[in-house]
């Protein structure tokens, strides 16, 4: 059995999924639900590892410190401990300094492609620009590591639960789901990650299928977009010849 792992270069970080359960969940910033948080950050912590992921040292500190929160949440208060800060309080300044860090960096981000289109070097053939995506055509559209996850998550929370499971040596490739995924595309012009993996009853299939989805972005052969509402991603093909199709 092959060992598949995956390591990304803009690994996101333990604030990083933080915000991401806020803003999945519209959750106020000031006031986190802390018990809800831990147990969904401990479970995304052991799908990580289910596929295979590098799970940083801060991914730990943050479990312990949110474990930490938790407990301190549920002492009960002295009479004279009521003047006392919030147990929550230097995370949520934490949460929010990242955040404007991370919307100021988005920014700058901006503001340098858009002076690259001001001062344009010529079309000369090497020039890689020649080779990017047309503009607003970005290959992850907002779409995170823990998009995937969540999708993954959905995924698994959905499969029958087996009481006897069987374990064989699994014949499913990258290159095999790759292909599987172009096939996929040709026919339905685009997909959602849910529909891609309907039918597929093995668990190391879906997860190859997903790091075969990561590889095809990395080489802009596919296209991968949040679904409003849902905890599925939206597949397209990078390829102008492939007709598109709504996704009801």
């Amino acid at each position: 059995m092959h060992n598949y792992r995956v390591k990304l270069e803009n690994f996101e970080g333990p604030l990083d999924l933080l915000l991401f359960f806020i803003k999945r969940d519209e959750l106020d910033i000031y006031d986190i639900p802390i018990a809800r948080i831990t147990q969904e950050y401990l479970e995304y912590l052991h799908l990580m590892s289910t596929l295979d992921l590098e799970v940083a040292g801060d991914f730990i500190v943050m479990a312990a410190t949110l474990m930490q929160i938790k407990v301190k949440m549920l002492l009960p208060r002295q009479e004279n401990e009521d003047l006392e800060e919030d147990p929550r309080a230097e995370l949520v300044r934490r949460l929010i300094e990242y955040k404007r860090f991370k919307e100021m960096s988005l920014e700058f981000s901006r503001l340098e492609d858009e002076q690259r289109k001001v001062h344009y070097r010529k079309y000369f053939h090497s020039d890689p620009k020649l080779h990017m995506l047309e503009e607003n055509e970005d290959p992850l559209k907002d779409v995170s590591l823990f998009n995937l996850i969540s999708a993954f998550k959905s995924t698994l929370d959905h499969m029958p639960r087996k009481v006897v499971h069987q374990v064989e040596l699994p014949s499913v490739s990258i290159d095999e789901q790759m292909s599987f995924t172009l096939d996929f595309l040709r026919v339905h012009g685009q997909t959602t990650f849910l529909d891609l993996i309907a039918h597929m009853t093995e668990r190391i299939r879906i997860i190859v299928t997903i790091i075969a989805l990561l590889e095809m972005v990395k080489n802009k052969v596919v296209s991968l977009a949040p679904v409003d509402g849902q905890d599925d991603i939206l597949i397209r093909s990078v390829n102008n010849n492939v007709p598109f199709r709504a996704v009801s």
